[in-house]
């Protein structure tokens, strides 16, 4: 059994040879003998099967035999080689190869420290960017939430201020409609008065029973009345609609200013929070999840809406407390006038009341002559709006076209910068012409509207012309004071 590590050329492995030979033979391939064990290399290195032959021959031709008279065992083996000699002959380097590692090690070792250098201020610069990032992103964060609560701020205060308005003039109208009920119940009086009046008239006999303009006046008197009291009526049921719409747009407006508080409240503590306050915590994927159900746009025009909504219902409350006004006001005179002016001559009660008429007439003159000017402005307006379109059309066409520039020729020069301005200004001009067109159209349907209210109003007058004309005639020796028939107590 051999020695881990030797050689299939050994002496010792192979049969004992003669003496006859003075020299080694020449180095042939050696026949490939079938190893009988596994071999022992050294970790990390090769198989050098290879290489043995040559080497051992090497070192055969190096140790010839000096002396002639040496013995012929001596001058025919090389010498013995120990199994860990051995070894070591087989994985030795030269110089060379020794001064080339060394050289790569160094070599690697510089890069490696030169990359790692190079990646550490890498590092650095960029935790340095990122780092004046996220500050910059975390305070233009914290600016837009104080200008969100700028925004709830100025939307409540005009909430606030809105809901006081609609507050007050609830309040006025549930005052006008009491009123008008009150000084429908107040009118109960002379009604039952000229009554009686048409009652003790009939006891007239003989000549004196003549269907005569006293008679007629108490008749259309008791019209009058009843007449008054259906349009207090009347206005009293609607104020109690009114009523109803603007308790709705209260409604709407306190919820806007509950939820404005509620916001309000979420962005302050959103804005009040930093890197070192406690309640801060991760909330993994919420970025990926959007609840929003609007936009700044649709946000501010929500509670614009509300607010414009509560407008309306105030014009709508002050028109109606205006027109309740002008009915105590036309109703107190007109039953008024009917009694103390029961005795007057006919005439001067035609001249009286066609007086009325004619101012009536007069403001419906003027009210169709603004009808027709608004209907020219409208004209003018529409005309203005179609003369903008071709420009607008040019600049927007100069611009697409400037999009197909290739390459660098894209550049945001000082044309572009014009374009885009011309395109902008001709918007914003058309988007002012339209609102003012329907700030005139709108102005028109008023008008129309103040025409229909002028012609109703000048039938109601040609009504109560005729009543002043045949039915006031009757004397009367009590009669409701004008508080009391504008509905105090």
């Amino acid at each position: 059994m051999e020695f881990l590590g030797t050689t299939q050329t050994a002496n010792y492995c192979g049969p004992k040879k003669g003496c006859g030979f003075s020299t080694l033979p020449l180095a042939v391939p050696a026949p490939e003998i079938q190893e009988c064990y596994q071999p022992y290399y050294l970790p990390g290195y090769r198989c050098l099967k290879s290489w043995r032959p040559s080497l051992l021959y090497k070192i055969s031709n190096a140790q010839t035999c000096v002396d002639e008279g040496a013995t012929c065992r001596s001058a025919l083996r090389p010498p013995t080689i120990l199994p860990a000699l051995r070894s070591a002959l087989f994985c030795r380097y030269n110089p060379h190869d020794w001064d080339q590692s060394n050289e790569l090690q160094m070599r690697g070792a510089e890069a490696s420290r030169l990359w790692a250098s190079r990646l550490t201020g890498d590092s650095m610069r960029l935790m340095q960017d990122k780092d004046q990032l996220t500050r910059q992103m975390q305070e233009g964060t914290s600016r837009n939430l104080g200008q969100r609560l700028s925004d709830i701020g100025f939307w409540k205060s005009e909430l606030c201020y809105e809901l006081e308005r609609l507050l007050n003039e609830s309040y006025s109208l549930e005052t006008v409609k009491r009123r008008l009920e009150c000084a429908a119940e107040e009118l109960n009086c002379p009604l039952q008065v000229a009554l009686e009046c048409l009652y003790h008239r009939e006891k007239r006999i003989g000549i004196d029973l003549v269907h005569d303009d006293v008679e007629k006046n108490l008749i259309r008197e008791v019209d009058l009345l009843k007449c008054c009291q259906e349009q207090m009526r009347k206005l009293a049921q609607r104020i109690d609609i009114q009523m109803r719409d603007n308790r709705d747009a209260q409604h709407a407006l306190e919820r806007d200013l509950e939820d404005k508080t509620s916001a309000q409240f979420i962005d302050e503590k959103c804005f009040n929070l930093r890197n070192t306050s406690d309640c801060i915590s991760f909330f993994h994927g919420m970025e990926k999840v959007d609840g929003t159900i609007s936009v700044p746009e649709t946000w501010a025009k929500f509670s614009n809406d509300n607010i414009r909504h509560s407008q309306n219902m105030r014009a709508n409350s002050i028109r109606l407390r205006e027109e309740a006004e002008n009915l105590f006001q036309t109703l107190s005179d007109q039953l008024w006038k009917q009694f103390t002016h029961t005795n007057l001559a006919f005439s001067a009660r035609i001249s009286e009341v066609t007086d009325v008429k004619n101012k009536l007439q007069i403001q419906l003159a003027k009210t169709l002559q603004e009808i027709f000017q608004a209907e020219n402005t409208i004209m003018l307006l529409e005309r203005s709006i179609m003369a903008k379109e071709c420009p607008l059309k040019v600049a927007q066409t100069r611009l697409e076209c400037r999009t197909r520039r290739p390459n660098v020729e894209l550049c945001k020069d000082i044309p572009q910068f014009k374009l885009v301005n011309e395109v902008f200004t001709i918007d914003d001009t058309l988007q002012t012409l339209r609102l003012r067109l329907r700030e005139t159209q709108d102005t028109l349907q008023l008008l129309v509207m103040t025409k229909c209210r002028l012609e109703h109003e000048l039938a109601i007058k040609a009504n109560t012309l005729c009543i002043d004309k045949e039915k006031c005639m009757s004397m009367r020796k009590t009669f409701p004071c004008t508080p009391r028939l504008v509905g105090y107590t």
